[in-house]
């Protein structure tokens, strides 16, 4: 075994003290106030664990970023980690940090705080044990990403741009640990119809349902799945109509599209765009397009992997595999500009759900993983 996984299995109860800290610390996307005082900790953190520096990224509407420098060389490695969650405020005292057998739990520990925690102290064993790392690491800790990364999505194109490698520290895929070497694209649109309102006992044949032709066209959105090429489309909320005995004047619904390729989503984007009515005397309005472009598993993400799973196996005596996912995240921001490894993070299960947990023997074995992956492509 390499002596950085020595030094942080040594270390392994100092990573859940802070990854405790934490979690402990609630994290909303839309409060901005715990957001803050989480995001301080964190670069508090980094600065005291990594010797690098850190900078605070101000955002009025969510919680500011964090973006911490670490090392030197021309060159850059960019890191990827959110530290929002989905849990609103007070659910720590519904759900709160606690170990059970084992496994860490609590809102955020997998979905991603634990991979971050396991991020900073990858840093963290490469300076104390003065490891030769020749590329500066730049790490990006994102407030929103649970939103879409609205207001960080520029930021993290913009040091993408930069770097000639990304490593996002999002969770494994589930217990087995597997990394994520593709990644669906997103697209988001919402539909609009209109009808023509009428009484639908008095006079129903001069009304023109809009309900009855937001059927037609999910059938026909439905329709254009594509299970072969992994391309999904799902109408996913739907609303419509005032009242049971008039005919509905209006409807509205929100269509998901993933995609595992951008010229899959070029060929099926239009389709939906330019959908028109069935039924005469009725009108469409359709918005939105796509929100996140497909990490695709290309031969340089590929080569990341293997790089990863050679180290995981001769370092570490651990096998490392890979999956593809419908899931977002930021790494389907870096891919279209850089090579892009993800799934880096905690491997446990249960993301957004109430059995959220991470594998605690596992944290310096993935923390490890990344110190050493760092210092590979650095070279």
């Amino acid at each position: 075994m390499d002596t950085l996984y020595t030094f942080l299995k040594e270390r392994e109860d100092q990573l859940l003290q802070t990854l405790k800290a934490l979690v402990e610390l609630e994290s909303p996307s839309r409060e901005k106030r715990l957001t803050d005082k989480t995001g301080k900790f964190i670069a508090d953190t980094f600065r005291e664990l990594t010797g690098g520096s850190t900078s605070v990224i101000p955002n009025q509407t969510y919680g500011n970023h964090i973006k911490g420098e670490w090392g030197s060389g021309e060159e850059q490695i960019l890191v990827l980690a959110h530290f929002d969650t989905v849990w609103p405020k007070g659910e720590l005292e519904r759900m709160p940090f606690r170990i059970e057998a084992g496994k860490a739990y609590g809102p955020g520990i997998f979905d991603m705080k634990g991979g971050l925690v396991q991020g900073i102290y990858a840093l963290h064993a490469l300076t104390q044990l003065q490891r030769s790392v020749k590329s500066r690491v730049v790490f990006l800790f994102n407030s929103d990403e649970e939103l879409g990364s609205p207001t960080s999505r520029q930021l993290i194109e913009d040091e993408a741009k930069k770097s000639k490698f990304v490593l996002v520290l999002e969770p494994a895929m589930s217990e087995k640990g597997a990394l994520k070497t593709a990644r669906k694209g997103v697209g988001m649109f919402n539909l609009e119809v209109t009808g023509k309102p009428t009484h639908s006992g008095i006079d129903p044949e001069k009304g023109k349902s809009a309900i009855q032709e937001m059927a037609e066209q999910i059938s026909y959105l439905h329709g254009l799945t594509n299970y072969d090429k992994g391309t999904t489309i799902n109408v996913g909320r739907v609303k419509g109509g005032t009242t049971r005995n008039v005919v509905a004047a209006h409807a509205d619904a929100e269509i998901d599209l993933r995609v595992t390729t951008l010229q899959e989503y070029r060929r099926v984007s239009p389709l939906i765009e330019s959908i028109k009515p069935h039924m005469k005397g009725t009108s469409l309005s359709i918005t939105g397009g796509m929100n996140r472009p497909p990490l695709e598993r290309t031969d340089q993400v590929v080569h990341m992997f293997k790089k990863a799973q050679t180290i995981a196996k001769e370092k570490l005596n651990y096998q490392l595999i890979e999956k593809a996912t419908g899931g977002g995240s930021d790494g389907n921001f870096t891919a279209p500009f850089t090579p892009t490894l993800d799934g880096l993070g905690a491997v446990g299960d249960g993301a957004h759900a109430k059995h959220e947990h991470l594998i605690i023997s596992e944290m310096p074995i993935r923390s490890a993983l990344v110190a050493l992956l760092i210092e590979e492509l650095s070279q």
